[in-house]
């Protein structure tokens, strides 16, 4: 297809003239991986369809919140309904205590809850209540986990043990990183260490129990279970960023499965976004009673938002969290996903390929590595060429896979076991060319 020709690439040049980079979040411009953006014209199911009518098998399902797929029709004439009725009000609705009353029962650390617009603003908030409600100022964060674009959060390590951060971005003060701890995720020594010396300053843990973005990176049992026993004993908050695990690698997220491992397990605050509000701009926060309380009007921490539980995010929520509980929604789900993670490992291991793969309910992830890392430093060391080869041959075969070494894949309830056994065979045909 000649540029005159290709929509995609028609499109992504009228975007570069208006919007930096051509894209509106930078993932999507195709850096990692070079080549032009797929301009998604519609989806329907475990696929959509770019600019140029070309079908797709969509392994990033929005980021992760389309856990049943693109248009499911429950979803859909639940969000049409809650159109007709009003956009936006300002003012409280009933299912924004319908979605409140779906979250804490599927959460038993989580008692009350605060409805945001997104998963960036829900970890903003989440830190600021850990602070008021400790009274203390100094975070620990982990190399390589997300939770967003708050200045606090945009930061690196430093060089040797338990350094401070130093600002990943431009337009960060180094001042506002200063109280940010940054650690090695999955090193207990270093997390150990850190609490000996700065455990009477610490408000809070923030972790991605599951880390999405530097691919899929869990946390051992051991490493989270001395992040609860250490906080716990030095008095700070555990916070989990659930944004992306959150009724996606289980109904009660992440925490349900480390609490499988470690009977009594359970965060202090829980942050979630995405599936909650199955594609359209909705995220939480929630703990324990006596520390939501803590928020305005209630107490002293000072958070709001004007479209905070809008209706129609609400009513899309609301939907996607009634379907995903239904009996046996997620070992059906989790049966596709493993059935995909294991075809791949199997095509790589014929063509020679080193991988490694994991995954968890409807989250997968992959690395051209012959074992899973651990942390962000072992995750770095994945063939970044060899994955733009990977990612443009499934491209070319129909499959979309996140364009960046980096980010964790989804699988929906959409996706039928011809779409996994499609993808095992396109990628066998890609693989082979990678030797």
């Amino acid at each position: 297809m000649t540029p005159s020709t290709d929509r995609n690439s028609a499109l992504f040049e009228r975007a570069r003239q208006l919007i930096p980079g051509g894209v509106n979040s930078p993932v999507r411009a195709f850096r990692a991986v070079g080549g032009t953006p797929r301009f998604v014209q519609r989806a329907q199911g475990a696929y959509f369809w770019d600019a140029n009518g070309t079908r797709q098998i969509d392994y990033i399902g929005s980021w992760g919140p389309m856990i049943l797929g693109h248009g499911h029709p429950r979803v859909v004439e639940a969000v049409q309904r809650a159109v007709t009725e009003g956009f936006s009000f300002g003012a409280p609705t009933e299912r924004e205590v319908e979605l409140a009353e779906e979250i804490v029962k599927h959460l038993p650390s989580v008692e009350m809850v605060r409805l945001v617009s997104s998963g960036t603003e829900a970890a903003m908030s989440a830190i600021r209540l850990a602070r008021g409600a400790t009274g203390r100022s100094t975070i620990i964060k982990f190399e390589g986990c997300y939770h967003g674009h708050a200045d606090a959060l945009l930061v690196k390590a430093g060089s040797g043990l338990a350094t401070f951060g130093h600002p990943t971005s431009a337009g960060v003060p180094q001042e506002v990183v200063q109280h940010t701890l940054v650690l090695e995720y999955n090193n207990v020594e270093q997390l150990e260490a850190a609490f000996a010396k700065h455990g009477a300053d610490l408000a809070c843990v923030i972790i991605e129990p599951i880390a999405g973005n530097m691919n899929f990176v869990r946390a051992s049992r051991p490493f989270m279970q001395k992040c609860r026993e250490l906080c716990t004993q030095h008095g700070a908050l555990l916070v989990f960023d659930e944004v992306m695990t959150g009724f996606r690698v289980a109904l009660g997220g992440a925490q349900a499965v480390y609490a499988a491992q470690l009977p009594g397990f359970a965060p202090d605050i829980t942050v979630l976004g995405k599936v909650i509000g199955g594609g359209m701009p909705l995220a939480a926060f929630g703990g324990p009673r006596a520390i939501m309380e803590k928020l305005a009007p209630l107490g002293p921490v000072y958070q709001a938002g004007t479209l905070s539980g809008n209706p129609v995010a609400t009513a899309c929520g609301l939907a996607t969290l009634q379907e995903v509980a239904r009996p046996g929604f997620y070992e059906a789900l989790f049966k596709k996903t493993s059935s995909l993670v294991e075809g791949l490992k199997s095509a790589a291991a014929e063509a020679g390929i080193a991988f490694a793969a994991d995954c968890e309910g409807g989250m997968f992830g992959f690395f051209l590595l012959p074992e899973l890392p651990q942390n962000y430093g072992a995750v770095m060391k994945s063939d970044a060429p060899k994955f733009g080869k990977l990612f443009h041959g499934l491209l070319d075969r129909g499959v979309y896979i996140a364009p960046a070494l980096y980010e964790a894949g989804f699988v929906s309830s959409a996706h039928s076991e011809q779409d996994i056994a499609d993808t095992v065979a396109a990628a066998r045909e890609v693989f082979k060319t990678l030797g």
